[in-house]
């Protein structure tokens, strides 16, 4: 038994991004588990109801928002660990792990260039409870005892590892069903699609919430320069006209 993490919604210009971990035997997983860009939704959801079910499983889903993603003080490699840690951090705390021999391997998907100084930092933060920008999370504050991790990254492990590939389809529909609940605040907008800034339903959203409104939505990451363009583009707009 081992724990994975992973992530979603890293490059969207819309909603949160989601970092989920799992602590599972292997053989406990649903045998065609995988990396959930592999899988069709439906099936993603059913993987996912299938694990939140196991009471030899333990999950954890940290979110990462927009105003979280825009400060000028960090950067998606640091919201990336930390999210992760977060997510660590609470399926640790549960019983599934009381019982487990010290360090508890953890396996992350990488989200840095360098797989050593990810691993490395994830578990720095796991370690210290950082949830980061002073937020308050659900998860375990540092001054609760934790077992200790053994920590290890690689690039692309979501594909390689069964339990990080469950990791990835929790984060995913979780995300999901975030950005549904999203789309349901816009009732009066169609689709606002994936989220992605080339999905040309969440362009359109974007085109018209801005001419209705001068501003981009909450739930956009306005740092991304998907948003600059598109309320740039609305100023000049307003100044031809006027």
């Amino acid at each position: 038994m081992y724990l994975g993490v992973d992530e979603a919604g890293k490059g969207p210009v819309l909603g949160p991004m989601v970092a989920a971990a799992v602590l599972a035997d292997p053989a406990h997983l649903p045998t065609d588990v995988d990396d959930s860009k592999r899988l069709a939704s439906d099936r993603r959801e059913a993987i996912d109801g299938e694990l939140a079910a196991l009471d030899t499983v333990a999950i954890g889903v940290a979110f990462v928002e927009p105003d979280e993603i825009d400060r000028p003080d960090t950067d998606m490699n640091t919201l990336t660990v930390r999210a992760q840690a977060r997510a660590a951090r609470t399926a640790l705390s549960g019983s599934v792990a009381a019982d487990l021999d010290e360090p508890i391997r953890v396996v992350a998907d990488a989200g840095d260039t360098s797989e050593e100084r990810f691993a490395r930092r994830l578990r720095e933060f796991v370690d210290a409870g950082d949830g980061g920008a002073g937020r308050a999370d659900a998860t375990p504050k540092a001054s609760e005892a934790l077992p200790t991790v053994d920590v290890t990254a690689a690039h692309g492990a979501d594909a390689d590892d069964p339990v990080v590939g469950a990791a990835s389809v929790v984060a995913k529909v979780s995300r999901d069903e975030r950005m549904a609940a999203i789309d349901a605040e816009y009732a009066e907008y169609a689709d606002l699609g994936s989220g992605y800034p080339s999905d040309p339903k969440t362009r359109s959203f974007l085109r018209e919430y801005v001419a209705d409104t001068g501003d981009v939505p909450d739930c956009a990451r306005r740092s991304w320069a998907t948003c600059d363009d598109l309320l740039a583009a609305a100023e000049q707009a307003a100044l031809d006209e006027f």
